[in-house]
């Protein structure tokens, strides 16, 4: 658990029982990002991919005041290169009324801490390109990976990919 005073700012792991805020969070960053009609998870998927027997992802939750303002959501990778873990950001979402004021800032130095804790060579994550938290990604020191193209199968591709 991190606090930060200046804004009574908590962050801490999220448990099953968040479940339906994680949901909405994550309904909300889709609406930012303009894909909300991709959203088909549940919170039965949610509960059993996060909370169950094999937990794929972790869940930061940040609050002010006991109040739910944001989320992390991120797994470990690994690099044949180094033969060490990487920690994937797959979202960091603040609500729009509290931007601004450090929280993302606070998120991503808690995964960061987690990373560095876990031996982590690396922290990645993909943006998408009009997003203007690019220029915060910038600032922070990240580096954008021009040289790698991100592919992905999915639907009827990973299907028939799928069959032996």
């Amino acid at each position: 658990m991190k606090k930060s005073e200046k804004l009574n700012l908590n962050i801490r792991k999220a448990s099953a029982k968040d479940v339906p805020l994680i949901l909405k969070l994550i309904k909300e960053l889709s609406v930012f990002e303009k894909m909300s009609e991709e959203v088909v998870t549940t919170e039965d998927i949610l509960r059993e991919t996060l909370f169950g027997d094999k937990p794929y992802a972790q869940v930061l939750i940040a609050e002010i005041e006991g109040k739910p303002v944001g989320y992390a959501l991120f797994f470990y990778n690994f690099s044949t290169f180094t033969g060490l873990p990487g920690l994937y950001i797959e979202d960091v979402y603040v609500s729009e009324e509290y931007r601004g004021q450090g929280i993302g800032t606070a998120l991503f130095k808690y995964c960061a801490h987690i990373a560095k804790e876990n031996k982590c060579v690396r922290m990645e994550w993909s943006v998408l390109k009009w997003n203007p938290a690019r220029e915060f990604y910038d600032h922070m020191g990240a580096k954008p990976m021009d040289e790698w193209v991100v592919y992905r199968l999915t639907g009827d591709a990973l299907d028939n990919m799928a069959e032996l």
